[in-house]
């Protein structure tokens, strides 16, 4: 099991349907915090769609009304769904999958300035499932733990801060999302010493890693001749 039973394109969408209710934490816009879900779902967006004054809240919150997906969780991308990133990986009993979208074109580096945002806003956005139920705070550490793996990822793949050209952490605009059966938590931990810890940051390493790949190969020549220019 990997507490997610289906993933699906429909229309603008990338759903995630966990097929039974989840405990899921998050700082997504549309029901972030701690909720209880079965869905989750990416609304893929061009950039001139957000621009000010739009609510981009309340743009999401009607999108996914038209869509029937007023329970999901709910989280924006410009970047291409089809090009999503799904990673499994399992071990001691314990599943834990990551589905992830990424676009750079936003990167930055924690504690950038504040700066204008780019014509393009790309961003990471990451689903990380345990198959198990886990306390609220195992589901705080696999948070914590889905962020430094993001960031890892994002290092590792040499892409540069739009804003001071140092190493980029991130984006200005990513979100996470982590999720876990309801029920009896069989775990109160999820630090690197345990069995889900390590499924955590290996599965959302790896599916990030691919992701900053991908786009790279799609973009970063072309970023590249632009900087230069």
């Amino acid at each position: 099991m990997t507490g997610r039973q289906q993933l699906e394109r429909h229309g603008r969408f990338l759903i995630a349907r966990l097929g039974r209710p989840h405990r899921a934490l998050s700082f997504a816009i549309v029901r972030g915090g701690f909720v209880e879900t079965k869905t989750v779902a990416w609304c893929g967006v061009r950039n001139d769609e957000l621009r000010p004054p739009v609510d981009a809240t309340l743009f999401l919150e009607q999108e996914l009304a038209r869509a029937g997906l007023d329970d999901a969780v709910g989280l924006m991308t410009s970047a291409a769904l089809d090009g999503y990133v799904d990673v499994t990986r399992s071990a001691a009993g314990l599943a834990v999958a990551c589905t992830t979208t990424v676009g750079l074109d936003n990167a930055l580096r924690a504690g950038d300035p504040i700066g204008r945002m780019p014509e393009r806003v790309g961003t990471i956005n990451i689903l990380c499932c345990a198959s198990a139920p886990v306390a609220d705070g195992a589901l705080l550490e696999m948070l914590s733990l889905v962020a430094e793996a993001r960031t890892m990822a994002v290092l590792e793949s040499g892409v540069r801060s739009r804003q001071s050209g140092l190493a980029a952490s991130g984006t200005g605009t990513d979100c996470i999302v982590v999720a876990a059966p309801c029920g009896a938590p069989v775990t109160g931990h999820a630090g690197k010493h345990t069995a889900l810890g390590h499924l955590v940051g290996a599965a959302v390493g790896e599916a990030v890693a691919r992701g900053a790949a991908g786009w790279l190969a799609a973009h970063g020549a072309v970023r590249a001749a632009g900087e230069a220019s």
